[in-house]
């Protein structure tokens, strides 16, 4: 934590005004943006403190939605996602709107419903430069594209591999219906192979594999 200046204090808590929501160190919260019609900016609370008039400031490490980096959103990136940056600002407390959850990519995908508050994050940014840390990612698909939990994938019972219905050439409707699914390139080799005398089992539900997070609904 930084040295509190001459004349400022350091302070534990905040309360956001009109509300009994309290925001500590390391919660993320919601900013109002200096236009109101945008979303609102997302940050995480590095420090509070409070000068000799009471005035609350909070040091604020920003959140940056794809669209707002060098590279733009692209395909792969989900709704609630965000990138941590390296870019920090103070600003008053007074901005604050809310609080949210910034959740780790692989605890958002096992939420149960997804919520307005509820962000992720798995990558860090560097604004200056636009990169990004971890630079590669596991890949999906035919497309080799790194999973976008918004999209809905099927999974070849063979190789383990995932698949979006589109790459496919079939219907997200099509694809649930589906009792199994194997992808070209393993039902290729199995037809090279000769017949086993053991039937492959399937899942407990007799359906095909599917995984999907972020299509859960948004709780209102």
């Amino acid at each position: 934590m930084a040295k509190t200046r001459p004349g400022k204090r350091d302070l534990e808590s905040y309360t956001i005004r009109g509300t009994n929501k309290v925001v500590r160190v390391g919660d993320s919260v919601l900013m109002r943006s200096a236009e109101n019609e945008k979303n609102p900016y997302v940050a995480r609370v590095e420090s509070i403190e409070a000068d000799v008039k009471g005035n609350v400031k909070v040091r604020a490490r920003w959140y940056y939605r794809p669209e707002e980096s060098i590279g733009g959103r692209r395909q792969f990136h989900g709704i609630k996602e965000l990138f941590l940056s390296d870019h920090y600002d103070v600003q008053s407390a007074h901005t604050i709107e809310d609080k949210c959850i910034v959740h780790t990519f692989k605890n958002y995908t096992k939420l149960d419903g997804v919520g307005p508050e509820d962000y992720f994050c798995r990558f860090e940014y560097k604004a200056a430069t636009g990169g990004f840390t971890p630079d590669r990612v596991a890949v999906y698909c035919k497309c080799e594209m790194p999973y976008n939990p918004d999209d809905l994938m099927v999974q070849c019972e063979a190789c383990k591999d995932w698949y979006h219905p589109a790459c496919l050439n079939m219907t997200v409707e099509q694809t649930k219906q589906l009792d199994s699914f194997t992808c070209d390139e393993c039902s290729s080799l199995d037809r090279k192979r000769p017949p086993s005398r053991t039937s492959a089992s399937g899942l407990p539900n007799g359906k095909v594999n599917l995984k999907q997070a972020e299509h859960k609904r948004q709780k209102k």
